[in-house]
């Protein structure tokens, strides 16, 4: 009965943080500390209740960075993807991807604000050692004997392959086919384009728009119903591809990413979306294409030696996932778990998003693209198509409505750029409730570490109440934390339990099994 409730449940191995790390964001050799575990297994319900914690998985490690003694805090940052309205910043960049594609003009704007995670390894730079010692207990051998045994084929000819995925490019919205979805994306013409808005200010408005924002609420007071002749009460978006706005109404995100190229335009986008762990066939089929692409990505854009973006490498941080790929009756047709997003330009991959589908949400783990095709913004442009992903998603799943950006660290100007994509929410590091970024930026302003709520009575409602409750597996056995620690007597792995308790919250230390040997 324990064996087969193991199967089905998360399980993961908890690693105190006790040293102080080499940082990936400011490059202080002893200033990074986190927290991390070993995640065996984990269902999306664990992991979506784990980043709402602060938590954040790199491969199948997942780590805490302990916010108030770490160099960089890393706050968990999310847009509301349902409400978000691209700034001129963004339709920018979606400007300069549709010339490309339509007429093959390359910008010769520079992309010196383009935005860049720190590498994978980096990130976890301190925990590095231990999951190169504990990859033996993970499933990277067919992933990397599958892509070996491609690259010493290198030379022959992939033309088959590719053939029998090619996929149309006239659709004007994507589609998700059941299990291994792909879709086709096409590009537009924007207005004018003009600097990104300040942070710490609210995005701009036209005046135009204020002025029938005025007439609206006049109307509404003497109208209260809310429905009045050439004014309609503001709602939620019912559809996420809705008629084609009027020309004096702001075009919508779908609306820029969704217009038809002319029939003769040079070049073709199109974006797949497949299933990274398990590994689909697609995946398999297009991986050694994808990791050449990686590498290339770490040697040109990280300067990282030749022999240093190795297979397993690659495989490790961006292609084993934790999470169980899931299909209840509610979820998006290609279900829950660990995707990579393609996109390929005139046939060959040019950028990957890895990404996570969970139940309330799409969470971004990395990008890595070709460095011939810096002059597209591809950061910037794959985080937008991410958010309509979102979208299209939430078309299915109601549930799922946010776009998960990983961390938001204010300290670092590099990675400030996620601030941009408005409205968006940071986590609060004491109480795990989500804060407008607006209200948070001028505490920032004074102190690298902050508590984003301000009701100073304030707990984590989720915290750890009962940790005898907390389940344990230990030779083959489930079993609550008061059992075992009973069983046991061993008074030196209480502080790192109870430890453990307190960063997973109540309910997942009730759901997931902690290994002990």
């Amino acid at each position: 009965m324990a064996s087969r409730a193991a199967l089905s449940s998360s399980i993961v191995e908890y690693f105190e943080g006790e040293d102080f790390y080499r940082c990936g964001y400011c490059k202080n050799e002893s200033g990074s500390r986190s927290n991390g575990m070993w995640a065996h297994s984990l269902t999306v319900q664990d992991y979506q209740d784990l980043i709402d914690r602060g938590w954040r998985r790199s491969g199948k490690y997942v780590y805490k960075p302990v916010m108030n003694q770490t160099c960089c805090p890393q706050y968990t940052i999310r847009c509301l993807s349902l409400q978000f309205q691209p700034s001129k910043s963004h339709k920018k960049v979606l400007k300069k991807m549709s010339k490309f594609l339509a007429k093959g003009e390359i910008s010769k704007g520079n992309c010196d604000d383009e935005p860049m995670e720190p590498t994978m390894e980096d990130a976890v730079a301190g925990d590095v050692a231990l999951i190169n010692k504990l990859d033996i207990q993970c499933d990277l051998k067919t992933l990397k004997e599958s892509l070996e045994g491609e690259e010493k084929k290198k030379g022959k000819s992939s033309k088959k392959a590719e053939s029998n995925e090619v996929i149309q490019s006239q659709d004007t919205e994507e589609k998700l086919g059941p299990g291994e979805p792909s879709h086709s994306i096409e590009v537009h013409t924007v207005p004018k384009p003009g600097k990104g808005a300040d942070l710490s200010k609210p995005p701009c408005r036209k005046a135009k728009e204020i002025r029938k924002e005025r007439k609206r609420l006049k109307l509404m007071q003497q109208n209260p119903a809310g429905e009045f002749e050439g004014f309609q009460a503001q709602r939620e978006p019912l559809s996420l591809f809705p008629p084609k706005a009027k020309s004096n109404q702001p075009k919508s995100l779908e609306d820029l990413l969704f217009e038809s190229l002319p029939e003769n335009a040079p070049h073709k986008l199109e974006v797949r979306v497949v299933r990274s762990s398990p590994p689909s066939s697609q995946f398999k089929a297009t991986m050694l294409e994808s990791y050449q692409v990686y590498k290339r990505y770490q040697m040109v854009i990280h300067k990282q030696p030749p022999d240093k973006p190795t297979v397993s490498q690659f495989t490790r941080f961006l292609c084993s996932s934790p999470l169980e790929a899931e299909h209840p009756p509610n979820a998006p047709d290609c279900g829950y778990g660990s995707f990579h997003q393609q996109y390929w330009l005139d046939g060959k991959i040019i950028a990957v998003g890895v990404i996570d589908i969970l139940p309330h949400c799409v969470s971004s783990v990395y990008l890595y693209y070709d460095p011939d095709y810096s002059f597209l913004s591809l950061g910037v442009y794959s985080a937008l198509r991410e958010i309509a992903f979102t979208r299209q998603l939430h078309e299915k799943t109601p549930e799922l409505s946010y776009y998960y950006m990983g961390f938001y660290i204010h300290s670092c100007p590099k990675m400030k750029y996620k601030g941009h994509y408005r409205p968006s929410d940071l986590l609060c590091p004491e109480t795990y409730v989500w804060v407008p970024i607006e209200q948070c930026l001028p505490s920032l302003e004074n102190s690298k570490y902050c508590r984003f709520n301000q009701d100073p009575d304030a707990v984590d409602e989720g915290r750890s109440k009962e940790p005898d409750r907390l389940q344990v597996f230990h030779k083959r056995a489930v079993m609550p934390y008061g059992v075992y620690r009973r069983q046991r007597k061993a008074p030196a792995e209480e502080a790192a339990v109870l430890q453990y308790a307190g960063l997973v919250g109540q309910a997942c230390s009730e759901r997931m099994l902690l290994f002990r040997s």
